[in-house]
């Protein structure tokens, strides 16, 4: 698994797919793998065989939005837009802050000439943009806070040591 994933970081999609088959046929419950050569099928333009392996994963969890969410864009890319829809609705129902699934769905639905619906979408992936950079700053900034009061009881100790 760790060697496909390796190749597919890498853009060696044919490899990644090699190794991750190895996976599977060692763990034929190993969703993350089906997913993941999946992916990679995506990556080739090899669209059925990639929906089969998200279907594998929908097939075993069917709570996993990003299969949903992966198959869906396979779908897209075989034209077959109404069920790509349906997926990244599914996705969205299983997780509604994920991004992601908003940005393909926006595209998707501007491509299909829904032009409200795609609008709606992009106001969303612009919303959960802000939430997500608003939650890495306040993280951030209790990380340096905290940063700041080590430092101040490091250098307090220091100098009472002298």
């Amino acid at each position: 698994f760790e060697e496909g994933m390796a190749d597919f970081i890498t853009h060696n999609f044919g490899q990644s797919i090699e190794h991750l088959s190895q996976a599977i046929d060692l763990n034929p419950a190993f969703t993350l793998a089906f997913k993941s050569r999946g992916a990679a099928y995506l990556r080739l333009d090899k669209a059925d065989e990639a929906i089969a392996d998200f279907n594998t994963v929908i097939e075993m969890d069917s709570s996993n939005a990003r299969a949903y969410h992966l198959r869906g864009l396979a779908y897209e890319k075989t034209g077959e837009n109404d069920k790509a829809l349906h997926d990244f609705n599914r996705a969205l129902d299983l997780k509604s802050d994920y991004g992601a699934v908003y940005y393909s769905r926006a595209s998707l639905n501007s491509k299909m000439g829904h032009t409200q619906q795609a609008t709606e979408d992009i106001r969303m992936v612009t919303h959960l943009t802000e939430v997500n950079i608003e939650t890495f700053s306040n993280a951030n900034s209790v990380w340096r806070s905290q940063q700041l009061q080590l430092e101040s009881i490091y250098n307090d100790d220091l100098a009472m040591e002298r």
